[in-house]
């Protein structure tokens, strides 16, 4: 039988890993709040093999990633749209630094730009965000990805191409006025 106890300790150490990876690949935080706990009620019925294993987090990680284009792929239209409309909007952007701060302000800088690095990340098409967080977020490969998504390496290639040149020039500006 599992521990309540020892279980809430395993979620508090694992919840933001498997809800940053949700909102990355579903751009909603409600929708990624869902997917979570959808990941945590698995981890629960897995609890005795999960408990102590090096290899939790990257079950987590599968789970999670799993969850989310599996609801990606049930409601693609109703993303698309929704990825039409963030991208609309085009504020509250700044560049992501993956240096270790030495500084409150420097640690304050780095998180306000991971935020805002996070909601350009969201406003980009539904394709492009998905196939560039599974690369550079889930260490997966153009072909593994593309083989996830069912579509094309080409397409693959060409999501992240066109997300990388929209991120770039959507934080450029941001990145000039942070003084970065």
């Amino acid at each position: 039988m599992t521990d309540p106890a020892q279980f809430e300790t395993f979620l508090v150490a694992y919840q933001d890993m498997v809800f940053s990876t949700a909102v990355r690949l579903l751009a909603n935080e409600a929708e990624a709040e869902d997917v979570a706990q959808e990941v945590f009620l698995r981890a629960w019925n897995h609890f005795p093999d999960l408990v102590g294993s090096p290899t939790a987090g990257g079950w987590l990680k599968t789970v999670t990633r799993n969850l989310c284009l599996n609801h990606l792929q049930r409601y693609r239209s109703r993303w698309k749209m929704f990825s039409d409309l963030a991208g609309d909007d085009e504020d509250d952007e700044r560049p992501l630094e993956f240096a270790a701060p030495d500084t409150l302000e420097s640690t304050l800088l780095t998180n306000d730009q991971r935020e805002l690095v996070e909601q350009a990340l969201a406003k980009l098409p539904a394709d492009q965000r998905i196939a560039l967080a599974l690369y550079h977020f889930e260490d997966m490969d153009y072909a593994e990805i593309a083989t996830q998504l069912s579509v094309s390496l080409g397409k693959v290639k060409t999501d992240i191409f066109r997300a990388r040149e929209t991120l770039r020039k959507k934080l450029q500006p941001a990145r000039d006025s942070v003084g970065v």
